[in-house]
This record gives structure tokens, sequence and C-alpha cells, in this order.
């Protein structure tokens, strides 16, 4: 296992350098000029030049990378062009926020997911196993805007269970619970379709046959046997999930007005604050390797023979 750890660890290198190269060139994509943004509609070109030279937009392209990646290696991610505070400060501030959400929607999303899942498969062909299967295919064809907008209206303006936003209420957890809830609904019902089809077709293997035929219980089949093996797709689409909460959930925190780090995202787009764009593309690009690499691991715990395939296509 020590191995395979270092060899994905090592693996990673060129993932992340690949990583700094995009984070890089996003600046080239937005549209405008960096320095014209920043000197104000009433620069005049004299003005424009100057930004220009003080961001080093004037410098040759290479040195103008290898000065970015110094500053990244050393945790500079630049300073905001609207707020002048550091962006990697900035994003810190924010990521708990998000962070706290992520954990919320993936837990409404897990339990939800899973119990579906698992009651459909066990339940297949019946009226129940089609009610579930409905919800589910619903729950994923329903727009996520539309499901926040729905629960938004329902339970915070008509009901007033919940605050409407994150400003001027103290407990965290009803303010988070109705983006949390339109995060996890539609991640659980995906998670549903999964568990149900990948339990189903564990359910039909030879072993699980033998295992009944030995007179195990469908309690002990179910947990020691069938959900053990039907883990790895599971694990993959939880982490996925998880990865696109914590990369910022932006319509669902723009809707109820979260101050996390999606709603940041968005306005940095908006007033095309260059360094907070780019700082925030590499920040969530770092998130999702890192995850990617805890869900190698994870497979490789669960099921060893996954290592070893790993570790003879890397030799």
């Amino acid at each position: 296992m020590l191995e395979f750890t270092i060899k994905r660890l090592l693996g990673t290198i060129p993932v992340l350098l690949g990583i700094l190269v995009i984070a890089f060139v996003v600046l080239f994509m937005i549209p405008g000029d960096p320095a014209a943004t920043l000197a104000g509609p009433r620069a005049d070109q004299e003005t424009i030049q100057r930004m220009a030279h003080e961001m080093g937009l004037n410098q040759p392209l290479p040195e103008r990378f290898m000065r970015y990646l110094d500053r990244t290696v050393r945790g500079d991610l630049g300073v905001s062009m609207v707020t002048d505070r550091p962006v990697l400060r900035s994003i810190l501030e924010k990521f708990p926020y998000t962070l706290r959400l992520a954990l919320l929607g993936l837990t409404i999303s897990v339990l939800s997911g899973l119990l579906a899942g698992v009651f459909s498969a066990l339940l297949r062909g019946t009226i129940w196993d089609r009610i579930i299967t409905g919800i589910s295919v619903a729950g994923i064809s329903t727009p996520i805007f539309l499901t926040g907008l729905a629960f938004l209206y329902l339970f915070a303006m008509k009901l007033r269970w919940f605050p409407t936003s994150a400003y001027g209420s103290h407990n965290l957890f009803l303010v988070l619970f109705l983006p949390a809830l339109t995060l996890g609904i539609r991640s659980g019902a995906f998670l549903a379709r999964i568990t149900r089809s990948t339990l189903i077709e564990v359910f039909n293997e030879e072993y699980i046959r033998t295992a009944r035929a030995k007179g195990l219980s469908s309690k002990r089949i179910l947990f020691r046997h069938a959900l053990l093996n039907a883990l790895i797709p599971i694990i993959t689409v939880v982490a996925l999930d998880f990865s696109s909460f914590l990369n910022g959930s932006v319509i669902v925190e723009t809707i109820f007005e979260l101050p996390g780090l999606g709603r940041f995202t968005m306005d940095a787009i908006l007033k095309r604050d260059y360094p907070v764009i780019q700082g925030v593309v590499l920040f969530s690009a770092l998130i999702f390797v890192g995850i990617n690499l805890i869900v190698d691991l994870l497979y490789a715990w669960i099921n060893p023979r996954i290592r070893d395939e790993m570790l003879k296509g890397a030799s």
C-alpha cells in the first residue's frame, strides 16, 4: 500500500504542473484588457500602459510564467483588483462556508441516495421500486436553479421556516439547510440510480447465489457481501459530487445569497477581477486533484486487486 501511495503522489506532479499552466492561461482567455480594467474607464493610454508595466503584462510570456510559478509556489496568488486584498486570504475566508455547505449537502445526498437505492434494488419490480425510480428521474431531470427557487419561495418566503439569505441570521444550520437540500436532492437522486443498478448487478453474481444457498441471512448478504462490492462506483459518484460542491456551488450560493466560494467567484467574474479568477481556478483544480487522489487510495484499500492492476500499469 505504501508503494502504491508513493507512486500516486509522484503521479500528481505532472498534473499539478498542468494545472499551473491552465491557471496562467486563464488570464488570456478572459475578454478585455486587465490593465485597462484596473485603470478604470476614464484612464488615458499613458495610465493604461503604466498599469500594464506594473502588472508585468509587457514582459515576455515565459518570463511572466516563471514569475507566476515562483509566486504560486510561495503561496502568493496575487492581490484582488477590486478589494486590494490578497487573493489567497480571501479564498480561505470564503472556503469554510462552502465547506460546511458541501458537507451538509453530501450528508443529505448519501443518506437519501443510498437508502433509496438499496430499497429500490431489494424491492425490484414492485410498486415501491417504480415510485423510487420515478422520484429519482425527476430529481435528476429538474434543473438545480429551479429546485432552489422553489425551495426559497415555499419554505423561506411563504412558510418562513428558513431565512431567505445568510445576512441577518445567526443560525448557521437553518441558513445552510435549504441550499444543502437543493444540492443533496439532485445528487442523491443520481446516487440512488447508481446504487440500484450496481446492487442489482451484484445480486446476480455467482458468489451471492452461493451465499444464499449456504443459508446466510439477507441482511448479512447485503451488508457483508453486496454493498462492499458495490462501493467502487458509489464512491466515485460521491467523490465527484463532493468535489463539485467544494469547488463553489455558484448557482445555489447566488440564489440563497451565501457568502461562499461560489458567490465570490461569480462576483469576481462580473467585476473582471483577474487575479481572483486565476486564484479560484487554481484552488478549485487543486481540490479536484486532491479528492481524486484520496479516491484512488480508497479504491486500493477496498479492493487490493485494483491496487495491483494500477501498480502493474504504472511499471
